[in-house]
C-alpha cells in the first residue's frame, strides 16, 4: 500500500528560536519512502537520529518570530497486518537490548500501578493472544473523545474515565502490556483511516520474532500506518517541543491512499 502525506504547520514565537521536529516518515523496516520534501524557509537544520534508531530528530534554528513548515512524502508500506495471537512471548532472561528498557515504567505509562488488575483479567492467557486481548479491551471499554485529555494526563486518570484520545490510549496500553513483562513502546505515525486527521499514537509490542505494530484505538491496521519514531511514551515522540512559547495559528495533516 502507498500513502501520501502532506503536513502543514504556521506558529510564531516570542523571539527567535529552536524546535525540535519529529513529524517525518522513517526509513525503517516495513515502509520504503518513496519521496519526500521539508520545507522550513530559512531555518538552519540538523538531523540526529531517532530514538531507537528510529527515524530522525530534526534541530531546526528558527531565525525570526514565525515558522512555516510544509512536509510532502509518498510512502509504500511493506509491512504486513499479521494476527498476533499465535506469537510467544519471551521470558525476561532472552530480551534483547533494544525490547529490555520497555518492560519499565516510565513518565506517563505507570505500568507498576496496574499488575494486579491485569493478572486477574488477562492472567490465564499468554504472548500474543494477551496482547491482543488487552488492546480489545481497551478499545472496547474506552471512548475516543477529542479535547478529553491533555498533555498532563495520566493513565490512571484514564483508566478510571474510561476516555481519552490517541495518546491515551496507547499509554494504557503500553501500561498494561508492561506489567504483563512484555516489552511496550509508543509510537507515532501517519495513518490513511486516522479521524480526525492528525499525528497518530500506535504502539509496538516485542514478541518471539520483534517488534509489532498495534493501534490501540482500532482505527488503523499495520500494514496501512507510515511510522515516524517511537520512545517510551508520548514525551518521547512528540511531533515538536518548542523552547520559546509557542502560538498555533495553523495545523493541518493530510494522509490518503496514493
Amino acid at each position: 500500500m502507498r500513502v501520501s502525506i502532506d503536513v502543514e504547520m504556521h506558529y510564531s514565537f516570542t523571539e527567535p528560536n529552536t524546535v525540535a521536529l519529529v513529524l517525518e516518515a522513517a526509513r525503517t523496516e516495513g515502509q520504503t519512502i518513496l519521496s519526500d520534501s521539508l520545507d522550513l524557509g530559512d531555518a538552519t537544520i540538523n538531523r540526529i537520529e531517532g530514538d531507537c534508531g528510529v527515524g530522525e530528530r530534526i534541530w531546526a534554528q528558527i531565525p525570526g518570530e514565525e515558522m512555516r513548515l510544509r512536509y510532502r512524502a509518498l510512502v509504500e508500506i511493506t509491512r504486513g497486518a499479521p494476527s498476533l495471537d499465535g506469537r510467544a512471548a519471551l521470558p525476561l532472561h532472552l530480551l534483547p537490548a533494544e525490547a529490555a528498557p520497555f518492560i519499565r515504567p516510565s513518565r506517563y505509562c505507570q505500568s507498576d500501578k496496574f499488575v494486579a488488575f491485569v493478572e486477574k483479567r488477562f492472567g490465564h492467557l499468554s504472548g500474543g493472544r494477551k496482547v491482543a486481548a488487552i488492546r480489545d479491551w481497551i478499545e472496547a471499554e474506552l471512548s475516543y473523545v477529542p479535547g478529553s485529555s491533555d498533555s498532563d494526563t495520566n493513565v490512571l486518570e484514564t483508566f478510571a474515565g474510561r476516555q481519552g484520545v490517541c495518546r491515551d490510549y496507547v499509554h494504557l496500553f503500553c501500561a498494561m502490556v508492561r506489567a504483563a513483562q512484555i516489552p511496550a513502546r509508543a509510537g507515532s505515525a501517519y495513518g490513511p483511516d486516522v479521524t480526525p486527521q492528525d499525528f497518530h499514537a500506535v504502539a509496538q509490542v516485542w514478541l518471539e520474532d520483534g517488534w509489532h505494530l498495534v493501534d490501540a484505538t482500532g482505527m488503523c491496521r499495520a500494514d496501512s500506518l507510515a511510522l515516524i519514531a517511537v520512545g517510551r511514551d508520548a514525551y518521547d515522540i512528540a511531533f515538536m517541543e518548542s523552547q520559546a512559547p509557542a502560538t498555533l495559528h495553523s495545523q493541518s495533516v493530510s494522509v490518503a491512499r496514493a
